[in-house]
């Protein structure tokens, strides 16, 4: 199979297209979006693709949007079957990465909820003895367990870094109802997927989502719990003081920092044995979360 990375189609213009996800036009009301197979990291995506990784993403996040079931979404179909025209004449691009969605106003933030320290939150800790505005007890060690979850959001930037925030800054631009809705939403989201995934020997670590206005209403929009928004970690392997066994972007970060890329030009391509070890572990956390519903 060769990597999906750029879609074009004759019939239609595209509308978008992001690190990872296309854009296609449907109606004043909905619009279709396809999960290609790029990867990006440190917000540059990579010039070769993982093949078949936007299929895993996509099934993943649907699986997900049909068990969370205390906040509506915005999928309309995710059976490729039931396209419209042109996009059931291209099985090849649409079949099993694509779904079609309901118009939704985004919401500017990433809303991230964290369990364990790692990552970028890490290094902020590490600076400010903080994240997002939030006072941390000293002496944490990396991918240590929050005694509960925190709710850290950042700015959604189309280019370059998102940049974590206080809440209070969220309160001045979506209002302090809006804002306090989405910090438990989001930690609740959080603390199911964390519950399911137990089941399955998998550490939820952290994750971002995404919401939307419809009529007023906030809805859950973009991808849920996949491994390009989420870090998975094997509970069997997990300790803390080390970077944790993932089964996420984490394991291409850090690869990323062996290399002597330097994160702010273009980037070489990946390695084929790291290329093929991803899609190992994208297909790995997959395969659990079908069993956590069957």
């Amino acid at each position: 199979m060769k990597a999906l990375v750029s879609i074009e189609i004759p019939e239609v213009k595209k509308a978008y297209s992001g690190k990872v996800r296309d854009i296609f036009p449907i109606d004043d009301k909905n619009m279709l979006i396809v999960s290609t197979d790029r990867i990006s990291a440190f917000d540059y995506i990579f010039p070769n693709g993982i093949a078949g990784k936007g299929i895993i993403l996509n099934k993943i996040s649907n699986l997900w949007f049909k068990n969370i079931n205390f906040i509506n979404n915005h999928i309309v179909e995710d059976n490729f079957n039931n396209f419209p025209k042109p996009y059931s004449n291209y099985p090849e691009i649409f079949k099993d990465r694509s779904v079609i969605v309901k118009k939704a106003d985004r919401i500017d933030f990433e809303c991230v909820a964290r369990g364990y320290i790692i990552g970028g939150g890490w290094n902020e800790y590490k600076e400010k003895g903080e994240i997002s505005g939030i006072k941390l007890p000293p002496n944490l060690k990396l991918a240590e367990k929050f005694p509960e979850t925190l709710f850290t959001p950042a700015t959604k930037e189309d280019t370059g870094h998102d940049v974590n925030v206080s809440i209070d800054m969220m309160k001045k631009v979506i209002g302090i109802k809006d804002a306090e809705y989405l910090s438990n939403m989001t930690k609740k989201i959080y603390q199911f997927g964390r519950d399911c995934l137990e089941k399955a020997g998998i550490i939820l670590a952290d994750t971002k989502f995404e919401f939307g206005y419809i009529n007023g209403e906030i809805i859950l929009i973009d991808e849920v719990l996949t491994p390009d928004s989420s870090r998975f970690w094997d509970s069997k392997l997990y300790q803390t003081g080390v970077s944790p066994v993932s089964y996420d972007k984490q394991f291409i970060r850090d690869y990323i920092d062996t290399t002597k890329w330097d994160k702010n030009s273009p980037p070489p391509p990946l390695p084929d044995n790291i290329v093929e070890k991803t899609y190992e572990k994208y297909s790995e956390i997959l395969s659990k979360i079908e069993h956590v519903f069957k």
